[in-house]
């Protein structure tokens, strides 16, 4: 029997969602883009005619009160995902929003307890982690392709820092290169070590012109087993997001770890034994494989792979990271 597809409704017209989630929903057999809404009808109206939308609200409220809509996805600026998400689970919809999921811990607990209480779905978007590489390159690791892991490296910056009015760039809007791209680090190592942080450690910049946010943050984040991640991430800097991982045998190197385009760009390499070999990776749209899953956990065939608990557990340690680096010492977990 085919499967009714999912209805979606975008909350906000922001650029992640007219660039990557829609169209990756659009390539979907399992979901469609049903509605989008704005707080500027005008705006909804011109996105949903570009993007092939048969419905544009002119508020937020009005696309909640679809009772058609199935899925919200929220791409708003941090400071609204709580607000946003706590409504759209008050009006029974599962969510799809954006990351970082809140701007707290404290706020992503609200949040996943609303969710719970109406019995709706809430997942964070990261994307790269529905990409097939990763489930290899963990098989890798158990594997002991490379030994024992002993650490990794990644980092995630690009530079639009010229653009001073962008949401990046207000403070209490959740600004800020950690909240950007430096969450994917964090969350990128959680995955691959399948555990949680014991302490981290932060430098940033921190840049009056921008509303103080931090433009630039390099971290220590310690495991258990004195493995750690090192990384940095900016808006201030060249762009480039690669990820390594070293053991003890080899050495896993993934030259772009988030970002994935045509096919071949989600290759990576595996060094063991004397030989580097290129592994090559189906090409995949994440942003369907992400919606893809949604899908399949709110119609009762899985389990919903990344949960509020885990968007938690990574809010815990953005947590730690901006009060490392505001009072620059080390945090503990």
């Amino acid at each position: 029997m085919t499967m009714k597809k999912l209805r979606w409704g975008i909350l906000g017209c922001a650029g992640i969602a007219k660039r990557a989630v829609i169209p990756g929903l659009h390539l979907s057999e399992l979901n469609e883009v049903a509605a989008i809404a704005s707080r500027d009808a005008d705006n909804a109206k011109k996105t949903a005619e570009e993007h092939n939308i048969s419905a544009a609200y002119g508020s937020y409220e009005a696309l909640l009160a679809d009772d058609s809509i199935d899925v919200i996805y929220i791409p708003l600026p941090n400071h609204l995902h709580r607000e946003w998400t706590i409504r759209a689970a008050e009006a029974g919809k599962h969510i799809l929003c954006e990351k970082p999921l809140a701007l707290t811990e404290k706020e992503a607990a609200e949040m996943a307890e609303a969710c719970r209480e109406a019995g709706v779905l809430l997942s964070e978007a990261f994307m790269y982690r529905y990409h097939p590489r990763y489930q290899m390159m963990k098989e890798i690791i158990a594997a002991g392709e490379i030994g024992e892991v002993r650490g990794i490296r990644s980092a995630f910056t690009f530079n639009n820092a010229g653009h001073k009015e962008n949401v990046r760039y207000r403070k209490d809007w959740g600004g800020g290169s950690i909240y950007d791209v430096g969450c994917y680090p964090i969350n990128a190592a959680r995955l691959l070590l399948g555990k949680e942080p014991e302490a981290v450690t932060v430098q940033a910049l921190f840049s009056p012109e921008h509303d103080d946010v931090d433009m630039m943050a390099s971290g220590l984040v310690e495991f258990e087993g004195a493995v750690s991640l090192t990384f940095d991430c900016g808006m201030w800097a060249a762009f480039r997001n690669p990820l390594e991982v070293l053991g003890t045998e080899g050495l896993i190197e993934v030259p772009s770890a988030y970002v994935t385009g045509e096919p071949g760009s989600a290759n990576f390499f595996v060094s063991s034994k004397g030989e580097r070999k290129e592994i090559e990776v189906p090409y995949v749209n994440a942003y369907t494989a992400q919606a893809d899953h949604m899908a399949r956990a709110i119609n009762g065939e899985t389990t919903l792979q990344f949960g509020s608990a885990d968007a938690l557990s990574n809010m815990k340690v953005i947590d730690a990271c901006l009060l490392s680096a505001r009072e620059r010492t080390r945090i503990i977990l």
